[in-house]
């Protein structure tokens, strides 16, 4: 005979299965490797978005310079009422007896007046004005490109940062919860030694205390976690609720022999923002032959096409359409402007000095944060190797002390000791493996790798 507990069960199978049907998902999940956030930061960042549109501003812009060396042709029509005014007329003899004076309109009265005219402008000498016009524009576009690959260096930095950041957080947070299991058992085995007299009051507390420090130091170490996550999926332009798993483990990178002359040099033919002052400096020299060239004659033909009724080129005018044409060349030259030319171009010759100093010290800055960069490689890669080293004795204390303490050798205080000494180990091995990560992400950054 079967038991009531065995229907009910059987009764509310059905039940279960249909809520279990029906329970809501968790937060969707993406697994990323750092070289796959990299990408994704790359394809989303609006930063990068509106750098893309400034390069291609700039090379409209270099478009737009290359166009003045072609002929500008221009085509209009136009309609035209005017008002009535008297017909200019003269009285010429004949050689008709019947009549002997003829009346010649040399200017009719024509109100409507239609026209279309096609133009032709050509420059033939502009003193170097238009060349050191493209040049500049030319100049700027690779800047702006620079500016492009600048910004993605930068965030490339920046994603990573935040990536390994988010692996070093949670791993502090995995190796404090690691450290609250082991004073939860000291606690438990403290309570049980206080229970049979074996031990004191205050022993008891000592891990109590202990085991609430590292619980609040784990509640900081989440917070850090959730923060350095939120800071991911912005750059990821992930949704607000998802959750972010790195799919790498906080491992020593492998980092290479370190010559700060040999970074140097590949920084100074990789950086991109290098490269882009210098390309300002030299869109800047450009604008000073815009300047001089402004200052000396300029030279151009022109012809035009004119098909109107009436034709007003032709006398005497006629309410019929006809043609007429011209060819021509000017030369202009400024005698005297105030001296707007010469101050135009020493602004532009300033412009220039200016972009070249600003070279010299970017140069300077370069070096330095190589030289920085390279001795805090050289010092995470030590920290690591003390890391280890720290994080072994620490593992081997503390079984020690274990052992020792359960043969009552040594009192409870030296256990716990032993423990928050291994936590704090574990922390700094931690952060030694983050430090050389970030450390080997800004030296390729500062190199322009």
């Amino acid at each position: 005979m079967r038991c009531p507990a065995f229907f009910l069960l059987s009764a509310l199978a059905p039940l279960a299965t249909c809520e279990a049907q029906t329970a809501p998902e968790g937060p969707p999940v993406v697994r990323l490797g750092v070289d796959d956030a990299v990408s994704r930061a790359l394809l989303v960042s609006p930063r990068l978005a509106r750098l893309g549109a400034l390069e291609v501003a700039a090379e409209a812009q270099l478009r737009g310079a290359a166009a003045d060396r072609w002929p500008q042709v221009d085509v209009g029509a136009g309609y035209q009422r005017r008002s009535e005014v008297p017909e200019l007329a003269i009285f010429a003899p004949t050689n008709n007896p019947a009549q002997p004076v003829e009346r010649i309109v040399v200017f009719p009265n024509i109100q409507d007046n239609y026209r279309v005219r096609a133009g032709l402008a050509l420059p033939l000498y502009t003193g170097g004005r238009l060349s050191s016009q493209i040049e500049a524009a030319d100049k700027g576009r690779a800047a702006a490109q620079q500016d492009l690959k600048a910004a993605r260096a930068d965030l490339v930095l920046e994603t990573k940062s935040a990536y390994w950041g988010l692996v070093t957080a949670r791993a502090g947070e995995r190796v404090l919860r690691e450290a609250i299991k082991a004073f939860e058992a000291h606690l438990t085995d403290a309570r049980n030694r206080e229970k049979f007299g074996m031990a004191a009051r205050n022993e008891v507390l000592a891990v109590q205390v202990e085991r609430d420090r590292t619980e609040l130091d784990r509640l900081r170490a989440t917070v850090a976690a959730d923060v350095a996550e939120a800071n991911l999926r912005r750059l990821l332009d992930l949704p607000p609720a998802t959750r972010v798993e790195a799919a790498e483990a906080l491992e020593a990178p492998p980092v290479g022999t370190v010559d700060i002359e040999a970074l140097v040099t590949e920084a100074a033919a990789a950086r991109a923002d290098r490269a882009a002052l210098l390309a300002r400096a030299s869109a800047a020299d450009a604008l000073v032959g815009v300047e001089r060239g402004g200052r000396l004659p300029q030279v151009a033909v022109t012809a035009g096409y004119l098909y109107a009724n009436p034709n007003r080129d032709i006398v005497p005018p006629t309410t019929n359409w006809k043609s007429t044409w011209d060819v021509g060349a000017s030369l202009s030259f400024t005698v005297f402007d105030g001296g707007k030319r010469s101050a135009g171009e020493a602004r532009a010759r300033a412009q220039a000095d200016a972009a070249r100093e600003q070279l010299r010290e970017l140069d300077r800055a370069i070096r330095l944060e190589i030289t920085q960069r390279a001795l805090e490689l050289r010092t995470a890669e030590e920290r690591v190797a003390v890391a280890d080293r720290g994080l072994e004795a620490a593992r081997e204390n503390v079984r020690v002390a274990q052992d020792r303490y359960r043969e009552g050798v040594i009192p409870s205080s030296e256990l716990l000791d032993a423990e928050t000494a291994l936590e704090r180990a574990d922390l700094d091995h931690t952060e030694a493996l983050a430090s050389l990560r970030l450390a080997a992400a800004g030296r390729d950054r500062a190199v322009g790798r």
